[in-house]
């Protein structure tokens, strides 16, 4: 077969070129193809962000292996049924045949076709039937999102087993790290200069490195907090405001009670996402929104609300659905505002004018944040930017404002006698609150009501806003933020706007809804206090972590070195007021 398809396939599949780069492939992925045709590897690991163009770049790769007779049949293994039609299509694009309706218990495909798209699931129940394909014709499998092949023992055994013949393995995921330890099949593991084996890449391309060549969109990260109330399965009201420090448990039952749809929490925010939706219209006209839900109750629920907030009913994606595919589709093709789905969406599945989310779901593992984030990125043309909504959750904030930190896969780290215990203290506070939140682990519980406030815009790596009632000027100040802005320009439009409304607050100093001065013109409690200096800590961290590239948590222990006292979520005004102070000395000093 010729390869001249595979040429003129768009830099990243469907045509969703980055300006100027139309007609041609991307840097990243020229490298990548030169480097994998002069080695000629049986094993290769391409890890690249989400929208950065993996699946022109494997096509590529299968197309020219084919033309050369290196292979003769190709496998391709997904984590969704949805993918592997997704997958049939854009092969079909460069004249590669793949049956996407191949499986373990027929075990038969039409000679019309030169490979199959299969599931790991598939993969784990017939294992020995696609050894046999490899080991009776020479065959590539591209292993996509390979990282699922990790999900759990038997789906890695599984793929290790049937894939072990195979001539060619083409690994590609654009999520090289796991909340476990689990091996990922024909991954490469090495051992860092502290002995801690990590994942080896053959070829990496970073969001960071993305955004900086225009090809993925920046993203802005609207976080929302509000006071909740909830009682207990022991029958105790308990009230919290959520993004306050907080036990594991309480920050579970203040974020569950936030998604309720019976309270005033995600009414809000939706309306404030449909609010950002309509502005980026203005500029993007078939920009959609996507709410991606916990449960199918929610769904259904979250989508009765966007019908009242914009009058127009949302496409609802169940993954149990027969037809949850056909409606992603007629939903990426059409126009229509919003798409409502649980999981369904959550990697992978390409719908590039989704420009506008809402992360309305209590999993918090970093690989599921990544690849929900990972659907909003997929730029189209030069000037897109994405708006994320979000609860104010120390692990989600944490997340968001490390999207340009890459991370591999590690198998384990051995303890040492030299470890910083303020490190290890970090870690494991850290290591607590990555924990997955199951809707289910929380036992009998009853949301009583919540409210919605503003909070903040994370961007950049560094955080502007101060907290405003929901639906008030203050926050339409960001949710007016125009659709089509170069990243520098959101830049500066953020620090503008946040440097207005301090100076209002400082001129008026009984500021309505910012939540630090109290009606009459009180000093503000101790609690305010502290949430403002937190606030203000964070962002100063944020930008450090910009300047530097040292995670977070890094920083927030190196000043705990400097000048002593406990983590933040137990420091007095005082101890951070210090940090603060300090912190800002260092970027002096810097200059």
């Amino acid at each position: 077969m010729s390869t001249s398809a595979a040429e003129h396939l768009p830099p990243a599949y469907p045509d969703r070129a980055p300006w100027g780069t139309a007609g041609r492939l991307r840097a990243w992925q020229a490298a990548a193809l030169e480097d994998y045709m002069t080695r000629e590897p049986r094993d290769y690991l391409a890890v690249a962000t989400p929208g950065a163009g993996k699946t022109t770049f494997a096509l590529r790769i299968a197309a020219e292996l084919l033309a050369r007779k290196v292979v003769h049949q190709l496998t391709i293994v997904a984590p969704t049924e949805h993918l592997k039609r997704q997958w049939a299509e854009a092969a079909d694009k460069v004249g590669i045949t793949v049956d996407p309706a191949f499986s373990g218990r027929t075990a038969r495909t039409s000679r019309d076709f030169t490979g199959v798209a299969v599931t790991y699931a598939g993969v784990a129940a017939h294992p020995m039937l696609h050894r046999a394909r490899c080991e009776n014709r020479r065959s590539l499998v591209i292993l996509d999102e390979v990282h699922h092949a990790g999900d759990s023992m038997s789906w890695g055994e599984a793929t290790r087993e049937a894939f072990e013949p195979a001539a060619r393995r083409l690994a590609l995921t654009g999520t090289p790290f796991r909340s476990d330890i689990n091996p990922i099949p024909f991954v490469t593991y090495a051992p860092d200069v502290q002995g801690i084996p990590r994942s080896v890449a053959d070829h990496s391309y970073g969001y960071a490195e993305a955004l900086k060549d225009g090809v993925v969109r920046p993203v802005l990260f609207l976080a929302y907090s509000g006071e909740m109330r909830w009682r207990t399965r022991a029958g105790d009201e308990v009230a919290a405001r959520l993004g306050d420090p907080l036990t594991k448990d309480i920050t579970a039952q203040a974020w569950r009670t936030a998604l309720d749809p019976h309270g005033d929490w995600i009414p809000s925010v939706l309306q404030a996402a449909d609010t950002r939706l309509t502005e980026v219209r203005r500029h993007v006209p078939d920009a959609g929104g996507l709410v991606i839900s916990t449960d199918q109750e929610s769904a259904r629920a979250y989508a009765s609300l966007l019908k009242r907030v914009c009058g127009e009913s949302p496409t609802v994606v169940l993954s149990d659905e027969p037809k949850a595919s056909k409606k992603i589709a007629e939903f990426s093709d059409g126009d229509s505002r919003w798409m409502v789905a649980v999981r369904m969406v959550s990697e992978g599945v390409d719908v590039p004018r989704l420009a506008v989310g809402v992360y309305a779901t209590a999993t918090q593992t970093p690989l599921y944040f990544a690849q929900a984030i990972g659907r909003f990125v997929r730029v189209r043309k030069r000037g897109e930017t994405a708006s994320i909504f979000l609860p104010t959750v120390p692990s989600l904030l944490s997340y968001a404002g490390e999207m340009e930190v890459s991370r591999d896969h590690v198998l384990g780290k051995p303890p040492g006698a030299d470890d910083d215990p303020l490190a290890a203290e970090e870690a494991l506070m850290q290591a607590a609150q990555k924990k997955e939140t199951g809707t289910d682990d929380l036992g009998p519980f009853e949301a009583l009501g919540s409210d919605a406030s503003f909070d903040r815009v994370l961007y950049d790596g560094g955080e502007f806003g101060t907290q405003a009632r929901a639906g008030s000027a203050e926050e339409a100040d960001y949710l007016g933020i125009p659709g089509l802005l170069e990243p520098d320009q959101v830049t500066t439009l953020l620090r503008r706007r946040q440097a207005e409304q301090q100076a209002a607050r400082a001129a008026t100093p009984s500021s309505e809804g910012d939540g630090t001065q109290a009606a009459g013109g009180r000093d503000p409690a101790m609690f305010e206090q502290i949430s403002v200096l937190r606030r203000e800590l964070n962002g100063l961290v944020g930008a450090w972590n910009h300047r530097t590239g040292k995670p977070h948590g890094v920083i927030h222990t190196e000043l705990r070195k400097t000048c002593g006292g406990p983590p933040a979520a137990l420091a007095t005004a005082a101890e951070i007021q210090e940090r603060i102070d300090t912190i800002r000395a260092w970027a002096i000093a810097r200059g």
